[in-house]
């Protein structure tokens, strides 16, 4: 027969058991992605097939900045450094923004673009609509939909412009970390 203290802490268990399969999928997705904080990879270009800006170039991602709400993730494509993926977590969802620098470390004129998830989405992947924004800094990025995904061997990123051709996805490899890259443009430390 169980004693009261082994009852209690028993019970005490299946609730934190109970508790970890109830939280919600963008916290899931949220705490899998911060467990990369500080570490670098890898990665190619998925789609489309052949693209002069990114193909046949390293890239480089780096989940350089954590916090309990924001992370910042430089993307480097061959020795451009101009791009940083900025993920807040915020009343159980997501948003995604854009952040594009010129060498200098300023601002370029579009900047700041992207959107929040609409619900809470999935563990391994989430979705961010285009928001208002994103709408009047680039007009045809209206219809925008990017999604990321992550499980134990990769992060993706995904962009989709419906009604359109516009396709594009980058697959990182989790499985190799690599060298902690330098800083990306406009970046102090």
């Amino acid at each position: 027969m169980l004693s009261k203290i082994s009852l209690l802490f028993f019970t005490f268990l299946i609730s934190l058991n109970g508790l970890a399969q109830n939280e919600n999928p963008s916290k899931q997705f949220w705490d899998t992605l911060q467990s990369h904080c500080g570490k670098a990879y890898e990665g190619s270009l998925a789609l489309p097939e052949e693209d002069e800006a990114f193909g046949g170039k390293k890239l480089i991602m780096h989940v350089r900045s954590c916090s309990e709400t924001v992370m910042k993730i430089p993307f480097f494509v061959g020795e451009n450094k101009s791009r940083t993926w900025i993920l807040t977590y915020k009343n159980d969802r997501i948003a995604l923004q854009h952040d594009h620098r010129h060498e200098d470390g300023t601002e370029d004129a579009v900047n700041f673009y992207g959107g929040i998830t609409t619900n809470s989405g999935n563990p391994n992947i989430q979705v961010f609509s285009a928001d208002e924004h994103t709408q009047k800094i680039i007009p045809a990025a209206a219809t925008n939909v990017w999604w990321i995904t992550i499980n134990e061997t990769s992060f993706t990123y995904n962009l989709r412009r419906l009604g359109t051709d516009r396709v594009f996805k980058v697959v990182m490899d989790l499985t190799k970390p690599i060298s902690i890259p330098e800083a990306p443009w406009g970046w102090k430390d």
